[in-house]
């Protein structure tokens, strides 16, 4: 049985995450893992000339390291059933070697379903650099267990 359930997360709920700081060895081996050598990740010499002045980490693989410390935070307490996607995904600064990242998750909403055993909800999720910039946000959607009801 779960720890916990949908009824435990209300609407204002915060944490904040353990962080992390994003390597070259996080790149490569997202760059491997996913076939994305895009220059702009991989090539110093390209990447200096852009806007960025070097090269930045891959906006999937800081999306993928936020779930990882939302994870390791074990906020959720076996509560999720299941992913049901993420909305409203956006990048505002690039992510480069040697930045720290922190996940900040609050309850954004709780709905309902025509199943006793199960809610909705949606978590907003902010990544934050050492600088406190805000450097990704995304609406996480997840299905949920309901404390079950005594007879």
């Amino acid at each position: 049985m779960p720890e916990k359930y949908w009824e435990d997360f209300d609407p204002g709920f915060h944490v904040q995450t353990p962080s992390i700081t994003v390597t070259e060895t996080h790149v490569v081996n997202w760059a491997g893992l996913t076939m994305d050598f895009y220059p702009l990740h991989t090539d110093e010499v390209y990447a200096q000339k852009t806007v960025f002045k070097g090269r930045i980490a891959h906006g999937p693989l800081i999306f993928g390291l936020a779930v990882g410390l939302a994870a390791q935070a074990k906020i959720e307490g076996g509560a999720v059933l299941a992913w049901m996607g993420a909305d409203n995904m956006r990048m505002f600064v690039p992510v480069k070697m040697g930045d720290t990242i922190t996940v900040h998750i609050t309850v954004k909403e709780k709905k309902e379903t025509g199943k006793p055993t199960q809610g909705l909800q949606v978590w907003y999720y902010e990544v934050r650099n050492q600088r406190d910039e805000k450097v990704m946000s995304l609406d996480m959607n997840f299905l949920m267990h309901r404390r079950p009801r005594e007879c």
